[in-house]
């Protein structure tokens, strides 16, 4: 075996392991940034990323835009959700302590 087929052997090697180090990093990009970004579906988003680089499909680009969209209905209104059920809970109150009166 020559020089010049040692060294193509060993290109060959750094070739695949650079294209097996893209892939898992192609793979696991849009779960990172899902978790990043705190996304309620990380676990959905990195498991529709892998599905998408093993399929070589859209998917892969679905699972991108995903965990770039956050659900409106979110953290952003819980808040809001929180003082609607606290004065549903005063009303319903009210209401039990209008009834016993009569």
């Amino acid at each position: 075996m020559g020089a010049l087929d040692i060294f193509a052997l060993l290109v060959i090697i750094l070739l695949i392991a650079v294209v097996i180090w893209l892939v898992v990093l192609l793979g696991s990009l849009p779960g990172n940034i899902a978790r990043k970004r705190n996304h309620p579906q990380a676990e959905a988003i990195s498991a529709l990323g892998w599905i998408g680089i093993i399929t070589m499909g859209l998917s892969w680009f679905v699972a991108i835009t995903w965990a770039y969209y956050k659900p409106t209905s979110g953290s952003g209104s819980d808040e809001a959700l929180e003082a609607r059920v606290e004065d549903l809970e005063n009303q319903l109150q009210q209401m039990k302590a209008g009834g016993s009166e009569s």
